[in-house]
């Protein structure tokens, strides 16, 4: 099973909390919102739920498949 980082493009506001937190996972734009690469691996899934938990707008999610 794999997990995924998602984000919800009309909440987010690019505070860039998200990149501080899991910059290996999220690189920023031009315009300060994050770019989500590929799926988390299972070492990281603990800082990819602390970045969804700190989102101020609940912009970010994890997905399993």
């Amino acid at each position: 099973m794999s997990t995924t980082l998602r984000v919800d493009w009309p909440r987010c506001q690019g505070h860039r909390l998200c990149h501080e937190l899991l910059p290996e996972l999220i690189a920023l734009d031009e315009w300060g919102f994050p770019i989500v690469t590929g799926e988390v691996p299972d070492d990281l899934v603990e800082l990819a739920k602390q970045a969804v938990n700190v989102c101020p707008t609940i912009a970010l999610r994890l997905q399993r498949r």
